[in-house]
């Protein structure tokens, strides 16, 4: 199992998997190209990837969107965001995929108005990720200049590749938890979810 190799073993094999994923990696040497401040890809399109790769699926299967994350303190207008966005448009207009972009500096500005709960200013993408709602989530890949792959993966690669969802309960509500993972396992129903933890262990867990 690839989860009990050694962790330099896992990064290989991590590779590897999303490599099979031709629209990944064509997203990945693209986004390079933006030269965007802490970016990464990140999210759904990998850990699906990986997912549908361990269960014998195409390795694009059920994969929506693929997310570009970067950081950029230094304007935190819409318009300096939008200048990106629209500059990414460009650059993947003609792959058959939506890709977001989204600068992580910004996202206290609305994620209480989108999910009902108030987001302190990140400090970095890294952070970003730290806060997704499962920690199966909390993976990022980018390409450096040399060509090497950086991968943050807080968490660790065990889950992805074991097909547990694990709750991240960091940030977003339970409701956004639950929500993700009903609908990942109606498409991978191999997925094992464990529950939302009770709000005394939340409690706990915040070092309150």
């Amino acid at each position: 199992m690839i989860s009990r190799l050694p962790l330099d073993q896992q990064l290989e094999s991590l590779r590897a998997v999303l490599s099979r994923n031709g629209m990944l990696t064509e997203v990945l040497a693209r986004a390079a190209t933006l030269d965007l401040p802490g970016w990464y890809v990140t999210a759904g399109c990998l850990f699906q990837t990986v997912w549908n790769v361990v269960t014998g699926s195409p390795p694009t299967n059920g994969i929506k969107d693929y997310d570009v994350f970067y950081f950029d303190a230094g304007d935190l207008s819409w318009e300096a965001e939008d200048a990106v966005i629209k500059a990414g448009r460009e650059i993947f207009a003609d792959l058959p995929v939506e890709v977001e972009i989204r600068n992580e500096a910004r996202v206290h500005l609305w994620y209480e108005e989108k999910f009902g709960v108030a987001c302190p200013p990140y400090d970095s993408t890294e952070a970003a990720i730290d806060s997704f709602a499962a920690t199966t989530c909390c993976l990022g890949v980018r390409v450096e200049a040399d060509g090497q792959w950086r991968v943050y993966a807080p968490h660790g690669l065990s889950d992805v590749f074991n097909l547990v969802v694990r709750p991240n309960p960091v940030l977003a509500p339970r409701a956004v938890y639950e929500t993700k993972a009903a609908r990942w396992r109606e498409q991978w129903p191999e997925l094992t979810v464990l529950d939302w933890p009770s709000t005394s262990v939340t409690s706990n867990s915040s070092g309150d």
